[in-house]
């Protein structure tokens, strides 16, 4: 057998290299959005799970004591949301780890016709270092109504 000087080389030609970076290109361009929306579900569960919390532990408080913990002066509870949930002992964050979570969890009251003390309560989870453009902020009230602040109830609850 003759040779005739040239090798035969192995490896890939510039369009074989060119084809494969067009389809990873592709591939990502389809999987990172899906991957951030799988980010944002979970986070929507963190911040849902808490407010399911805090109401139970807010229903726990009012079963106790026959009125919510709020700012009222008149009620003995303080003065700031804060401390309103700190009565009830709802964290003001969604999550167990207060240097990582998805939600700021705040409470707004109304008094009672007949009380000084707070028959009423809605509890926000509003995004914490993100922006949630499906759901905004959620919220739970003391007689249980979901709602947020855009989008629809079945994306959100």
């Amino acid at each position: 057998m003759e040779n005739s000087g040239r090798t035969k080389q192995a490896g890939f030609s510039l369009i074989e290299l060119m084809i494969v970076v067009a389809i990873v290109g592709l591939l990502a361009l389809v999987a990172v959005p899906s991957y951030q929306t799988q980010i944002q579900k979970g986070k929507r569960a963190e911040g849902k799970a808490a407010l399911m919390s805090g109401a139970s532990k807010m229903e726990r408080y009012y079963s106790d004591n026959n009125f919510y913990p709020s700012n009222s002066a008149s009620c003995g509870n303080g003065t700031s949301s804060a401390s309103a949930l700190t009565a009830a002992g709802v964290p003001a964050y969604s999550g167990d780890n207060p240097a990582k979570y998805a939600y700021d969890i705040t409470v707004t009251f109304a008094l009672g016709a007949s009380s000084a003390c707070a028959q009423v309560y809605t509890l926000m989870a509003a995004p914490h270092n993100w922006t949630d453009n499906v759901c905004g902020n959620l919220t739970i009230t003391n007689t249980g109504a979901k709602g947020q602040s855009i989008g629809t109830a079945s994306d959100c609850w």
